[in-house]
């Protein structure tokens, strides 16, 4: 049994505030909440949402809501279509606000500058309604008609679709090469073995999307991220159109800061809620080695009577003991920021698919 009281804080009268009143066996507890209301009582009332980040794609956004309204009118679903304003420079945003007085299931949202492609995703699920959200391109490589095969492997039961697109009509140099290159790399560290990570025409359920947070340039990296909470993931191949209108955003420099993001992903998969793991391990290993060498010069000063003082082996065994104490010590030190982080704003470390239970006990809580 829980109690919401919301009211409008004299600080910051534009953010709601609530007090969460829940009942347990130990008693009343009594917390603080900004905006959980919303979260709570938030549903979705569409079938589908479609989420299009727009950069400078003027010429390309009537022919693209056109054909996302035949496929989607073919599909018999309800749906909307978030278009984000990624900052565009060009005519984008009056094409946009042209098609959303035409039709009230359009969403425009804008940016107030060039955040970037994950920034602009992330603006969009924020504002998706529907059960299942489908992201693509606005530059008309990515096909509308491929909507229904996502859509189909999704109500097989699967919770993230992904396109691969087999027969790319990108330049082979600049564009396919790097990224055979890359989602190889990909595929092997985050252990989630996929064709193509790139691909932004991808289905999710919902409840999948709204528990994953988007930093950098990490919405390639949405199903290996997805893969740590456990969600069932499918491939199916789409269509690939060549770029009839506009520039392509994408330059070698980007598969750079895809290797970076990589980082930081394997890290986060593998060692977020455990950073003494990985600081851990190396300071073990360097601490050991160091001892060792340590242990090694010692036997020779004192029974074998030789000099050490003018060999570099003993200053290294020395470095290598104050290095693996030190990754010992920043390990200790993340476990304590890792700790505190989650238990500040109450993250979970898990994630709950269905809970099965008889109807006394739900009426109990």
């Amino acid at each position: 049994m829980f109690v919401i009281i919301s009211f409008q804080e004299s600080g910051n009268p534009t953010l709601p505030c609530f007090f969460l009143i829940r009942k347990s066996k130990c008693g009343w507890s009594f917390t603080k909440h900004y905006d959980i209301f919303s979260q709570i009582m938030k549903k979705s009332t569409y079938d589908l949402s479609l989420v299009i980040p727009v950069f400078n794609e003027q010429k390309n956004l009537d022919q693209l809501y056109n054909e996302i309204t035949v496929s989607c009118k073919e599909l018999n679903k309800s749906y909307q279509v978030v278009f984000v304003d990624d900052g565009s420079t060009d005519n984008s945003l009056d094409v946009l606000i042209n098609l959303q007085k035409q039709d009230p299931r359009v969403r425009v949202i804008r940016l107030r500058k060039n955040f970037g492609q994950t920034a602009a995703l992330s603006a969009g699920f924020d504002h998706s309604q529907g059960d299942i959200i489908i992201t693509l391109d606005a530059d008309l490589q990515n096909d509308p008609k491929d909507f229904r095969i996502l859509i189909e492997k999704i109500e097989e039961g699967y919770d993230l679709v992904s396109g691969w697109r087999q027969k790319r009509k990108d330049n082979l140099l600049t564009r396919r090469i790097p990224s055979k290159i890359a989602n190889r790399i990909i595929s092997m560290i985050t252990q989630v073995k996929l064709h193509d990570y790139g691909c932004t025409l991808k289905a999710f359920r919902r409840e999948v999307i709204k528990n994953i947070n988007l930093y950098g340039e990490m919405h390639r990296f949405i199903p290996a991220i997805a893969s740590n909470i456990g969600v069932s993931i499918a491939e199916v191949k789409v269509h690939h159109r060549p770029r009839r209108y506009g520039k392509s955003k994408y330059s070698l420099m980007r598969f750079i800061k895809v290797v970076l993001d990589l980082l930081t992903v394997k890290f986060l998969l593998s060692y977020s809620t455990r950073p003494l793991q990985i600081f851990g391990i190396f300071g073990l290993i360097s601490g050991m080695a160091g001892g060792i060498i340590g242990i090694i010069l010692s036997y020779q000063r004192l029974i074998l009577k030789q000099s050490i003082a003018d060999r570099p082996l003993l200053l290294l065994a020395v470095l290598l003991m104050v290095i693996g104490f030190q990754f010992i010590t920043l390990g200790l030190l993340a476990e304590i920021l890792v700790r505190a982080y989650h238990e500040s704003i109450e993250k979970r470390i898990y994630y709950i698919r269905e809970i099965y239970e008889s109807d006394s006990e739900k009426d109990s809580e």
